[in-house]
């Protein structure tokens, strides 16, 4: 297994950007990888567009993307958004975790993504943990959401 953390939050000016440095970082990182190695991507924004307006994807996650197209897992983890959300995408599966802190509304359902108030009874519905685990031999992780107790 492989782990890759990038940072696509370095510019206030620019969420959802990885920077030609990180490109050219994960390009040299993977190529002496076998195809058969199982890879898991670190993020905060995701790597995959979900809702631009908000800052929801990284505008050049594209070409990093590209360069794991060969393996025969991909696991891209993020938070950011603050809701459950699986994509998969060919051999890349995309997983975002839920909040521990606020939650925000739908994608398009507002004007931005401010915090949404809930009624006391209904906070831990909106909040969670995703537990990950690495089963060998298995292609993927295995994810399981947690909602509080």
């Amino acid at each position: 297994m492989h782990f890759i953390a990038l940072v696509n939050t370095l510019s206030l000016e620019k969420l959802g950007h990885l920077r030609p440095d990180q490109l050219e970082f994960v390009r040299k990182d993977v190529a002496k990888l076998g195809s058969d190695t199982p890879i898991v991507v670190f993020s905060h924004i995701p790597l995959f567009t979900m809702y631009p307006a908000w800052g929801w994807g990284t505008d050049d996650a594209t070409q990093a993307l590209s360069y794991l197209r060969r393996f025969s897992s991909v696991t891209c983890l993020n938070g950011h958004m603050h809701q459950l959300f699986t994509k998969t995408e060919g051999n890349i599966t995309f997983r975002s975790a839920t909040t521990t802190a606020y939650p925000p509304p739908q994608p398009g359902t507002r004007p931005a993504p401010t915090p949404v108030t809930l009624p006391a009874g209904r906070l831990a519905d909106a909040l969670g943990i995703r537990e990950v685990t690495y089963r060998p031999g298995q292609p993927g992780l295995a994810v399981k959401d947690v909602k509080p107790a």
